[in-house]
């Protein structure tokens, strides 16, 4: 599926629709570059899933878990220099595949060979105006 966004409240619109589209135990894989709207598309997953609260990049925290009706664990890649398995599994990638949370994982792109078959892929670029971006939806059964 392909979108064009006009807005970044419209691109936390397209996270939260999709959002109401998961269960528990999907992973949402985020590839664009910096400023296309990756944060904006969590924050509207988190709405999907009944948080309120801030959602922030979590680049310096590598992860921020978000409380709602279903759990989000938001990671965010860019900082890492290697995303080999052993780094994934000190900063608690692994353990957060449970199946009762939503993964959301920025910069997923670093680890596409530890990302379940089942992840939905969301591919984001600028568009042709300032706030446009430009989305493709594809995987996790969509």
């Amino acid at each position: 599926m392909e979108y064009l966004s006009g807005s970044q409240a419209e691109t936390e619109r397209l996270g939260e629709a999709l959002g109401r589209r998961l269960s528990p135990g999907a992973v949402v894989a985020l590839n664009g570059p910096l400023g296309a709207g990756k944060t904006a598309f969590v924050r509207g997953l988190c709405r999907a899933f009944g948080y309120k609260g801030d959602v922030t990049s979590p680049t310096f925290a590598l992860a921020h878990q978000y409380e709602g009706d279903v759990p989000i664990t938001h990671f965010d890649l860019y900082r890492l220099d290697s995303a080999d398995a052993d780094t994934l599994e000190s900063i608690g990638f692994y353990d957060a595949l449970d199946g009762r949370s939503v993964l959301a994982v920025e910069w997923s792109e670093r680890i596409e060979g530890e990302l379940p078959e089942s992840a939905v892929i969301v591919n984001m670029a600028y568009g042709q105006k300032a706030d446009e971006r430009l989305l493709r939806i594809e995987g996790g059964g969509l």
